[in-house]
């Protein structure tokens, strides 16, 4: 397997039944990562706990760095081309606003979001492309027993933006950093990225700017999958996560300078989906989400 050929540890293959659609694979057990940067998170300053949870990150980065190295073959990794970005995130009004809210947009509305959505996209697409995990969350990063960080949920590994994975691993939609905290690890990325790969030079601004604006498509995304999730498919404990979300959301359209179409959906959001939250029983005030995690 291509991750495997660079270092990087997911599940083995022990067998394989193509008749049936069933593989045999390796097992990992249960210990998350999620439980251990959590407890970093609500550990004081300096404590065991949170050096710990900072190494973990660290090991996760190095994680991330072999997986970016892996070769982007195209027979085995599709594009994350600009149809599936803007197909990602039809689902925010398909799913979040249309079956979960019940709001009907107008066309100026419409209008709105596919010029969001655009500059999102044209930004995605200007970044180097590196493969990408997609999900590359505490969830899905496994504690083995030997020490090494374990891979799984890698099915939908695409080539694309250099940043996604990154903000998908510090911009948790299961656990928040401190702002600070997230970019000074960005920034400490970048460092990493320019001594073990090849790549031209980007400014510590740029980066940012990237990071933030992928992790918007990626959090806009987002609410339409766990709304489609809860609603489709019965897993409902998606829903209390959406409050992070949107605060991840908000922050980069609040915050981002130069980018009117950014803070025009944050208008737009305050004034028009806001005042239709609390009534949802998944609900607890966004701007607060994340920050007491118990």
């Amino acid at each position: 397997m291509a991750f495997q050929r660079h270092g990087v540890t997911t599940p083995k293959i022990l067998a394989v039944d193509f008749a049936k659609g069933f593989f045999l694979l390796e097992d990992f057990g249960h210990q998350l990562l999620h439980p251990e940067l959590l407890a970093g998170t609500l550990a004081e300053e300096n404590s065991p706990a949170r050096l710990s949870a900072a190494n973990y990150y660290q090991q996760a980065e190095s994680v991330l760095l072999d997986i970016q190295a892996v070769e982007p073959e195209a027979k085995v990794f599709a594009p994350y081309d600009m149809s599936r970005l803007q197909g990602e995130m039809d689902l925010f009004a398909e799913w979040f606003l249309g079956q979960l809210l019940g709001v009907t947009l107008s066309d100026q509305e419409r209008s709105m979001l596919n010029r969001l959505f655009s500059h999102l996209i044209d930004s995605a697409v200007r970044q180097p492309q590196v493969v990408v995990h997609r999900d590359y969350h505490s969830r899905n990063l496994m504690l083995l027993e030997d020490g090494a960080l374990g891979v799984i949920d890698f099915q939908d590994a695409v080539v694309g933006p250099l940043t996604y994975d990154l903000v998908s691993l510090l911009k948790d939609c299961y656990l928040r950093l401190p702002r600070q905290q997230v970019v000074d690890r960005a920034l400490d990325f970048k460092k990493r990225l320019v001594t073990e790969l090849p790549m031209d030079s980007i400014s510590d601004e740029q980066f940012i700017r990237w990071f933030d604006l992928i992790g918007l498509q990626r959090h806009i995304k987002v609410m339409g999958i766990f709304a489609r999730l809860a609603l489709r498919d019965g897993k409902r404990g998606y829903l209390k996560d959406l409050p992070l979300v949107i605060r991840y959301s908000l922050e980069v359209c609040a915050m981002t300078e130069g980018i009117d179409e950014g803070r025009a959906f944050y208008d737009w959001f305050i004034e028009r989906i806001e005042p239709l939250l609390p009534a949802q029983d998944w609900y607890s005030d966004w701007r607060c989400a994340g920050d007491n995690p118990l």
